[in-house]
């Protein structure tokens, strides 16, 4: 491991770092964490992308240390640790996620940060904290789904999707605005495609309500 962590802070060009970091995050091991965390600020998308994978496949052991070392004043590295979180999908970068989903500039960030508030294991929050915790993530998902680029309003489809079948037992009156917010995209939305995906979700909802209750 030391040799494949000394290869990441050694490289001496952008393909050996890529190659590098790429055989770090193959290794999957909870020491290569923090150098797979460096190597998102390191200003090379490949290698960056390289670490989120890692990351994410190292799955809860990631989340902390991604929290504690999140840097406002490097935009680059803040940007794909969203990635790595949305993708982890531990309650505790909700946070995170919901800023970043509503107030991120960059379209790729908001798209990312919105389809992992779809992806939050639920079963891991204190049930004290779940109902408003929920509340906050449809909160969000609700103004996304008018973000003005087609993308950022996919992945809120998505998300509300997940939300609806989530919550459909436990949060009738939220699965209805859910419903209502999907009829209305399915109808006004300017985008061919997401007026399709919406359609699509609201099968799959239907589908999902139909089998609880059997």
């Amino acid at each position: 491991m030391q040799t494949l962590i000394r290869a990441v802070d050694e490289a001496d060009s952008s393909t050996h770092l890529l190659e590098a970091v790429q055989a770090l995050a193959i290794a999957q091991t909870k020491a290569a964490i923090p150098a797979l965390i460096a190597a998102l600020g390191y200003n090379n998308p490949g290698a960056a992308v390289a670490a989120v994978d890692g990351l994410i496949g190292l799955g809860e052991a990631s989340v902390l240390p991604l929290l504690e070392q999140l840097d406002s004043y490097n935009y680059g590295a803040r940007a794909w640790a969203v990635r790595a979180l949305a993708g982890i999908g531990d309650p505790r970068g909700l946070d995170i996620l919901l800023s970043a989903a509503q107030n991120d500039f960059a379209m790729s960030v908001r798209r990312a940060a919105t389809k992992g508030l779809g992806s939050i294991h639920w079963q891991q929050l204190e049930p004290n904290r779940l109902q408003f915790a929920q509340s906050q993530v449809l909160k969000a998902l609700l103004n996304v789904s008018q973000d003005h680029e087609w993308i950022v309003r996919y992945a809120a489809v998505l998300s509300l999707q997940s939300l609806a079948i989530s919550v459909s037992k436990i949060q009738p009156d939220w699965l209805a605005q859910i419903q209502t917010k999907l009829d209305s995209l399915a109808e006004t939305d300017e985008s061919l495609t997401i007026r399709a995906r919406v359609r699509f979700a609201q099968q799959q909802i239907k589908l999902a309500l139909t089998a609880s209750h059997q």
